[in-house]
């Protein structure tokens, strides 16, 4: 086939805030050096497979209207899986990105057996690593679709039928090994349906114990295979079940503890989960970083007059400059990264429609990480941050937590007079202001 892309010629080159053309980069300098490090390792951004190259622009309520020839019906499936394949990395490679993600079922048709839908998932592994070599684009992460087949209804890893439980187990076990076969740095659990429709016919104890078995299962095989990427568990709160035992990063921090397997697996944050889940994106990042479980983000958002996962393009460096924030303090993102999660309007149905989108998303990031590492730079933000809780360092703050002082004596003082609180501001409108000055100002001598 020829070029799919053919307005295109790629890498996509940086034009600057003053360029007109909609396919460059305003902000996004892959090398630009940002704390030390090129603004691409900082990111590590990644294009997914399944809303870019596996769906057509269909919803609940019509058909696809996206431009994917090789979602046509047709007799030959292996034939329009490898077209999809090629196009794909034409725009990845078009695009200049470093990583792409997909699952299974994005690049190989199902068949009529699980034997049939594993070898044609090896053989279009074996393209994947030639198109791989070919444009030098790598795998941040690989995962398994446990949620569209029908099997899938009442869940996977929860599922009441043990025979569901198996199968999943077959199809994670050999995706996890072509994530390592590929080069893959991390593999993700997503839950999918892993929850219920209604507690009238659900065993809450015994289904959170299978997910546990499943979870355990999957590291151990890590290990035998010497898989030396992260396992990272995606939260989602709801949809398409009422409720997901993978609710949030909290419910899934305390999964992981409750059931030993907090150094097994890290999370992977998605901003549009986040605000499901009513949680802010940042929230959802810093706590994950507060608990030594941040591993990945899937970079996209919501709309906030829409109440399900909508799954667009971020275009806000507000709502991204606090958790690359949080990021940067925490050491970076690394070996996970930024991957667009996000599916273009059904009414974006131009081709150069997804390097818009994809652009415009880089580019936000850009001017976010920007905006980010000036408040690192700065540190005025943490400064004030370590003002506020500056008393627990001092006398009384540090006999509290050392477990030197008793409530009968806290009592004691605090009646004696000696223990008086005063009232201070958390100047949360101050901070505020701060944090918009650095959205504002970031970048400004670079990006001409």
């Amino acid at each position: 086939m020829g070029e799919f892309f053919a307005d295109v010629h790629g890498p996509v080159p940086f034009g600057g805030l003053d360029s007109s053309d909609p396919l460059t980069f305003k902000v996004y300098q892959a090398d630009q050096i940002v704390l030390g490090e090129r603004m691409e390792d900082h990111l590590r951004p990644g294009v997914c497979y399944w809303h870019s190259f596996a769906w057509d622009g269909r919803d609940m309520f019509g058909v696809g209207t996206l431009d994917r020839p090789w979602l046509e019906a047709t007799d030959d499936e292996m034939a329009a899986a490898r077209m999809r394949m090629a196009v794909a990395f034409e725009f990845f490679a078009k695009l200049g990105t470093p990583y792409y993600c997909f699952h299974d079922r994005d690049v190989a048709p199902e068949g009529d057996s699980f034997a049939t839908f594993r070898a044609n998932l090896d053989a279009l592994a074996d393209d994947a690593a030639d198109h791989q070599q070919r444009t030098g684009v790598r795998l941040l992460w690989g995962t398994a679709n446990l949620f569209s087949d029908p099997r899938y209804q009442a869940g996977a890893a929860t599922n009441p039928d043990p025979d569901v439980f198996a199968y999943a187990a077959a199809q994670v076990k050999h995706m996890l090994e072509v994530t390592q076969r590929l080069g893959g740095e991390n593999y993700v659990l997503w839950g999918g349906r892993e929850g219920y429709d209604t507690l009238l016919n659900t065993d809450l104890r015994r289904e959170q114990a299978q997910l546990a078995r499943f979870l355990h299962l999957v590291a151990e095989h890590k290990a035998k295979i010497g898989f030396t990427g992260q396992l990272l568990i995606e939260p989602k709160p709801m949809e398409p079940t009422k409720h997901q035992y993978d609710y949030d990063v909290a419910t899934v921090y305390g999964f992981l503890v409750g059931n030993g397997l907090e150094h097994e697996y890290k999370v992977n944050v998605e901003a549009n989960h986040a605000t499901l889940a009513g949680h802010s994106f940042h929230h959802e990042v810093a706590f994950a970083a507060a608990n030594g479980i941040l591993g990945s983000i899937d970079a996209n958002r919501g709309d906030p007059q829409n109440g399900w996962d909508t799954d667009q393009f971020p275009n806000s460096v507000d709502d991204l400059c606090m958790p690359v924030y949080e990021i940067l303090r925490n050491g970076g993102l690394a070996p996970g990264g930024f991957n667009f999660d996000a599916k273009l309007r059904r009414q974006s149905t131009d081709r150069n429609d997804l390097f818009y989108a994809h652009i415009g998303g880089l580019d936000a990031l850009a001017q976010a990480l920007l905006a980010a590492a000036s408040m690192v730079e700065d540190d005025s933000l943490q400064k004030l941050r370590d003002e506020r809780y500056a008393g627990w360092g001092g006398e009384l703050g540090s006999a509290i937590l050392g477990g030197s002082v008793t409530l009968a004596e806290l009592e004691r003082r605090v009646a004696d007079g000696e223990i008086s609180p005063v009232r201070r501001s958390g100047n949360q409108e101050m901070l505020e202001s701060l944090v918009n000055q650095h959205v504002w100002s970031a970048g400004r001598s670079t990006r001409r």
